[in-house]
């Protein structure tokens, strides 16, 4: 009885050790786990002005560049994406060019630039195959008239830069006899001017800044339409395919963008 009672009490205890064991074994961490053993990849993000840069980053990246973005797929790279935004703005203007205003401009004679004399018979040469547009050159013919006959005949009668001139339909013309001792006239024809309340003085001076800031007129604003304003004017006319006058017509004013 005693040797029985010995043989279950063994048993029982190796049951035991076994049964330990086996707790033991389920106990253990399984690779990849553990609280001190846990590794995570932390991707950073760095950010610069107008730069994102994303290291070591996987799978799908977000690219952006302007005001496009797009979706591209990599592994394992170092990934640069540029946020700086390039605006090209296209300005259109009816002129690129400043446009002067003369208001309160008064030309003077310049010994340097002679004055025309009168002549009844002048007419302005190749006027008659100008078009449409250019009838006004065509049809100008001086006219000597005293001031009586120049102020019942029009509205506007002003001295400009030692000479008369009277105003007709957009265009200023010597008043030639106004007053023969005040009649320097650089040009003779006709002066274009988008209003009766603008002087011829005030539009060449405009005219002669505007040339010159394209480059096409060197000398200076004096509001006089002498040989280099013409020869500038007629320059301009020729490179912006305008019949070439060598003045200050409507066609031209226009294409200055003047006002």
């Amino acid at each position: 009885m005693k040797a029985f009672l010995t043989l279950v009490c063994c048993l029982a205890l190796t049951s035991m050790v076994h049964a330990e064991d086996q707790n033991n074994k389920n106990k253990k961490p399984k690779p990849g786990q553990g609280g001190g053993q846990q590794h995570q990849q932390v991707h950073q993000k760095t950010v610069t002005k107008g730069t994102q840069h994303f290291g070591n980053t996987t799978g799908n990246q977000l690219h952006t560049t302007g005001n496009k973005t797009t979706f591209n797929k990599t592994t394992n790279v170092n990934k640069t994406v540029n946020l700086n935004k390039t605006t090209n703005i296209n300005k259109t203007s009816f002129n690129k060019y400043q446009i002067h205003n003369y208001k309160n401009f008064h030309a003077k004679m310049n010994p340097a630039i002679e004055s025309v004399k009168f002549n009844g018979n002048y007419h302005i040469v190749g006027s008659e195959h100008w078009g449409h547009n250019y009838v006004v050159f065509s049809n100008y013919h001086p006219l000597w008239h005293d001031h009586f006959w120049w102020h019942s005949h029009y509205d506007h009668v002003v001295l400009i830069g030692g000479g008369w001139y009277y105003w007709n339909a957009g265009y200023w013309f010597p008043a030639w006899g106004y007053d023969p001792g005040v009649a320097y006239y650089p040009y003779d024809g006709p002066i274009y001017t988008p209003a009766a309340g603008v002087p011829p003085d005030q539009i060449v001076a405009s005219v002669q800044s505007t040339l010159q800031e394209q480059g096409y007129y060197q000398g200076d604003v004096d509001g006089l339409l002498g040989p280099l304003t013409r020869a500038a004017l007629a320059d301009y006319q020729r490179d912006h395919g305008l019949e070439i006058t060598s003045a200050i017509d409507e066609p031209t004013v226009s294409s200055l963008g003047i006002s």
